[in-house]
């Protein structure tokens, strides 16, 4: 296979060094309560899932990667030129694409058709954040050690009063035996790119997956970015689920009620925009190193 010819931008010396240092501030200004936690001891029911579901440790967010269209100049002794998947040439410093594509090529092109399978179809606003509950139904055993804020009892008869419409892999595969039945659509693996759409709270906190997995293409801004969606998105996500968050300062959004199904739906579309503007800036970051 012939190597799609990059148009590159050289980036001095002292715009990348400030950029990176900028990039490493911000990450360590995200990561903070986290790593604070972490070294007493403490876990959270809301927050170590970025850190646990999303299995990468603040480290690999403060890496700045300057995209696959940048060349950092007078950069042989920067930290990139050390990492893998990039190399240093006699412009500067940049993404080595043929070893990306050779170590990671297959992988890169399934994200890039999830991402563009998800944004060509319209978003739909109708899960009610169903899914939470879903995972809790008819279960004796929780996956949080907080308590529901209807009950055992409660938290079943809302879900056999709901219509499931997930359409998430990742989170249908955590539903109960009980629950599976009652979505809408079977969901699995192989049906993803098919089912994946933009409204869907966890295809937007996957964009951060995403940004990761696409390592060196995407810029570090773009990452971050993506890493505070994830953050906002949590945080409806479980402000919406079953759970009793109140103690740890969480109010519920009451997606049993009228009113809560209304704000969920209206908190929903804002995440879907926000997640539809990153969506396409990793595709271009892909588009950009010829994927």
């Amino acid at each position: 296979m012939i190597s799609p010819v990059i148009t590159r931008v050289s980036m001095p010396r002292e715009a990348w060094t400030t950029m990176g240092a900028a990039h490493v501030a911000r990450a360590d200004a995200l990561t903070l309560e986290h790593r604070e936690r972490a070294a007493r001891g403490e876990t959270h029911p809301v927050w170590d899932f970025l850190f646990t579901y999303y299995s990468y440790k603040p480290s690999v967010l403060r890496r700045w990667h300057p995209g696959a269209g940048t060349v950092l100049a007078d950069a042989a002794h920067a930290p990139q030129a050390a990492w893998r998947w990039y190399r240093l040439t006699a412009e500067g410093v940049c993404v080595d694409l043929d070893a990306l594509r050779a170590d990671r090529g297959a992988g890169i092109e399934r994200i890039v058709a999830l991402l563009r399978a998800t944004t060509s179809r319209p978003a739909r606003f109708g899960c009610f954040g169903m899914h939470e509950w879903a995972m809790v139904y008819q279960q004796g055993e929780h996956r949080h050690a907080v308590p529901l804020r209807l009950g055992q009892r409660g938290t079943d008869s809302v879900v056999e009063g709901a219509d499931l419409r997930c359409t998430h892999f990742d989170a249908f595969r955590f539903f109960t035996p009980a629950a599976t039945g009652r979505n809408e659509l079977p969901l699995t693996r192989d049906t993803q790119a098919q089912r994946e759409q933009p409204g869907c709270l966890h295809a937007g906190m996957d964009l951060y997956k995403w940004a990761i997995k696409l390592g060196p293409l995407v810029p570090g801004e773009t990452l971050l970015d993506a890493f505070e969606l994830a953050r906002d998105i949590r945080r409806l996500d479980m402000e919406a689920s079953p759970y009793d968050l109140t103690e740890w300062g969480f109010s519920p959004v009451t997606v049993e009620t009228p009113a809560g199904k209304a704000e969920y739906v209206r908190r929903q579309r804002a995440f879907s925009e926000r997640g539809e503007t990153l969506r396409r800036r990793l595709l271009d970051a892909a588009s950009a190193a010829g994927f």
